[in-house]
């Protein structure tokens, strides 16, 4: 079996660049994953990170989920449950706004901790765009101009913790799902494992490595790309033991952002079978993908494709 790609950004600006570049563009290609190590980040602050988010989840999330569980009966469930994930969660909003001063019993060295790593993740992924544009052969900056919409990308952060379930067969951590947005950077636990992504027809783990980020392709740059990068399907599969961590940061267009295939990236012949990725605007790609978010991707692309027919025919077009 094909390891899992796991990429060290050390020697990025020095003499393995072609190398490390090269890593990366496979990774794009092959997989739509690969974990990030020496990325620049520093170790000692991802293990404050992680230390009081573990704490916030004891002390604020553990007993809520516990009564949900117990509400919903679900530790005595007998048949798969298909309409709910056995996480605990809560999200945080950078960009355009940040959110982080409103969102309730979060400790005041957490606030600030988490502040400082949003700001740390969303450099590091505007590089990473950087790095995709130059291997995709656009101008540095395309993709985040691309994202940028009319107040700049959204940027958020969910915080999961995923409990022991008593029944893991029959209740996913989370369940098979592709991202709707542009790059997702995740910092997970890396002692209890569970995350896995679809390869080939088969599930494989991503293996949890201390410090690494998780990277992933989302469905926004399947489609700017034409389909040269997809995004892949993945899951958390709930553990019985041990509790794990996952701090999934998604840096995505602005909700006005127009989402369409760079024109360099879109081969006479797609346009000749008319396999062109569809043009939309992200907010309404949005709103389709949270009344369909665990069903495939596909149906998604062509419902926008409709709706791009509608507005080229309608006659607004022409205004």
């Amino acid at each position: 079996m094909e390891k899992f790609p796991v990429i060290s950004l050390e020697k990025i600006n020095g003499n393995e660049r072609k190398a490390t570049m090269e890593q990366i563009k496979d990774a794009c290609e092959n997989w739509g994953f690969f974990e990030l190590v020496n990325h620049g980040i520093e170790p000692e602050f991802m293990d404050t990170v992680e230390r009081l988010t573990k704490e916030h989840y004891r002390k604020v999330m553990e007993q809520r989920f516990k009564e949900l569980v117990e509400s919903k009966g679900l530790e005595a469930v007998q048949t798969e449950v298909s309409d709910m994930d056995w996480e605990s969660t809560f999200h945080l909003r950078h960009l355009p706004v940040s959110n982080i001063s409103e969102v309730p019993d979060l400790h005041d060295d957490y606030r600030k901790v988490m502040k400082e790593f949003a700001l740390k993740l969303e450099k590091l992924a505007e590089e990473l765009l950087d790095l995709l544009c130059e291997n995709l052969g656009l101008e540095k900056g395309y993709l985040k101009n691309a994202f940028y919409g009319s107040r700049g990308p959204t940027f958020g952060t969910k915080v999961s913790n995923y409990p022991p379930c008593p029944k893991p067969d029959l209740i996913k951590g989370l369940r098979a799902h592709t991202d709707a947005g542009g790059i997702i950077l995740l910092f997970q636990d890396d002692k209890v494992s569970g995350l896995q992504l679809l390869k080939d027809g088969q599930w494989i783990d991503v293996p949890p490595m201390r410090h690494s980020i998780v990277v992933n392709i989302g469905d926004q740059l399947e489609v700017i790309t034409n389909g040269k990068y997809k995004s892949v399907l993945h899951r958390v599969i709930a553990q019985t033991d041990g509790t794990r961590m996952s701090i999934a940061s998604f840096y995505n267009p602005g909700s006005d952002a127009v989402i369409y295939p760079a024109p360099t990236l879109v081969e006479k012949e797609a346009e000749e079978k008319n396999q062109v990725y569809p043009k939309f605007v992200f907010e309404d790609y949005m709103k389709l993908y949270t009344t369909v978010k665990f069903q495939p991707k596909e149906p998604r692309f062509e419902a926008m494709k409709a709706v791009e027919a509608n507005v080229v025919l309608g006659p607004i077009a022409t205004a």
